[in-house]
């Protein structure tokens, strides 16, 4: 166990601590204010204050995690050995920057908190972002940062032996709309097809008769496939269905049709199912509350995690609507547009509300790259390189892959032509 000497302990110290330690390194940790009860200590030991109480292993604290509420931060990012670091320590420091303040800073997204540019669906942008502009979006940074703490340690405690975590993936499947074609009633269904002729899509029009007539597989319908790929591996897909009230945002399928409800009871049979929160149901709490209740209805499961529509997070209330309900998960914490690591983390963490200055028991599995974001490279070798090295960053420091794909780019068709083999090179890179 890791003893903390700090001459405060306040709730996001002990938040920041138990990420980088516990959950990345797999480090018990606790604190202490008491210099005899630190002293007396016969373990792995140091300071996190001003200044050191002797010859520990000691970290200059920055003043971000004694405060409360948000600051303007003045942040200058250096480079630090093969990454980056930021809120410098000083000489005495054995580690040139407060990695804990730093972390905390990414992990609680307080830079989404002040005020910034949103897109039009209200997402914060990844180029608002501190990672982005000092170009350290695309590593798990606050990952590198707790590997380098841990060599601080290992050169102090030469005995002591630290657990090893292993690389693993969460493939997650994002199905806004179950079918292209199917189940989407008489009217609609006949506003496609005169729509097609309008517009002259006369190979959409053939391609969606075909369907409709039974003589072709609905494009979308790649459920038979991914049951089958997720028999291939011993971890579990997830699988988001979104099943909200039909809007100008969300183009789904009732959840009252009895082929839907079959599907989504199959696909749970395999995998494991999660809720894909309508755009209203973001802001507002009683339209989540109704559709948490109509997927519990269709699985007999309590919900166990959510992942809101068009990739948007309000924060902080869009986490509170879902504490509130009770769902211990979250998979939306990612950018749709640019692969990287949001929160600088490839480690689940626990959300954090800057408001009330209180951990949640919310779960936060950031997401690293979106099939959409794959779209900039043109050629399929380009993106299978690219697709590499972005994993073995993760390997590197053995974390949590997670990507996301929708059930459209799983299709392999159009412009989403090769995403079935990036797919399984993700599945296969666990084994590699």
């Amino acid at each position: 166990m890791l003893l903390v000497y700090t001459h405060k302990i306040t709730p996001r110290l002990t938040y920041v601590f138990k990420h980088i330690c516990k959950r990345i390194l797999g480090l018990e940790v606790s604190f202490t204010s008491k210099i005899e009860d630190f002293i007396a200590h016969d373990s792995l030991k140091m300071s996190y204050a001003k200044q050191p109480l002797s010859k520990e292993i000691f970290v200059r604290s920055h003043s971000l995690l004694f405060e409360q509420g948000l600051s303007d931060l003045d942040i200058g990012v250096n480079q630090w050995d093969d990454t980056k670091g930021f809120f410098a320590t000083g000489e005495r420091s054995d580690l040139p920057y407060d990695i804990f303040a730093a972390s905390f800073y990414l992990l609680s997204r307080y830079e989404e908190y002040l005020p910034h540019v949103n897109d039009d669906y209200g997402r914060f942008l990844a180029s608002e972002s501190l990672a982005y502009k000092s170009g350290f979006l695309e590593e798990p940074i606050i990952d590198i940062w707790a590997y380098k703490l841990k060599a601080v340690l290992q050169k102090r405690f030469p005995e002591y032996q630290f657990s090893e975590r292993k690389y693993n993936v969460v493939p997650v499947i994002d199905v806004p709309s179950a079918y292209k074609y199917l189940q989407r009633g008489l009217l609609r269904t006949l506003g496609g097809l005169f729509g097609d002729i309008l517009r002259l899509k006369f190979r959409q029009f053939y391609q969606r008769l075909s369907v409709l007539l039974g003589f072709q597989k609905d494009p979308f319908d790649i459920y038979n496939w991914l049951i089958n790929r997720q028999k291939t591996v011993e971890f579990k897909f997830y699988v988001f269905f979104l099943i909200g009230a039909y809007s100008t945002y969300d183009k789904n399928i009732s959840i009252n049709k009895k082929d839907f409800i079959s599907l989504i009871k199959s696909i749970g049979d395999y995998c494991n199912i999660g809720l894909k929160a309508s755009y209203f149901a973001i802001d507002d709490v009683s339209v989540l509350k109704k559709e948490k209740q109509n997927l519990e209805s269709v699985t007999n499961f309590n919900l166990l995690a959510v992942r809101n529509s068009h990739a948007k997070i309000n924060l902080p209330f869009a986490y509170r609507n879902a504490v509130e309900l009770e769902i211990p998960n979250d998979y939306t914490m990612g950018y749709f547009n640019e692969i990287g690591f949001r929160a600088g983390t490839c480690t689940p963490f626990l959300f954090y509300d800057l408001d009330y200055e209180v951990q949640t028991p919310l779960q936060i599995h950031p997401y690293h790259m979106m099939d959409f974001a794959m779209l900039k490279y043109e050629s399929q070798l380009d993106k299978k390189e690219y697709l590499q090295r972005f994993i073995s960053k993760i390997k590197i420091v053995q974390g949590t892959f997670c990507p996301v794909f929708h059930n459209y780019s799983l299709a392999d068709d159009g412009e989403w032509e090769g995403f079935k083999e990036l797919f399984n090179l993700i599945l296969k890179s666990v084994d590699d």
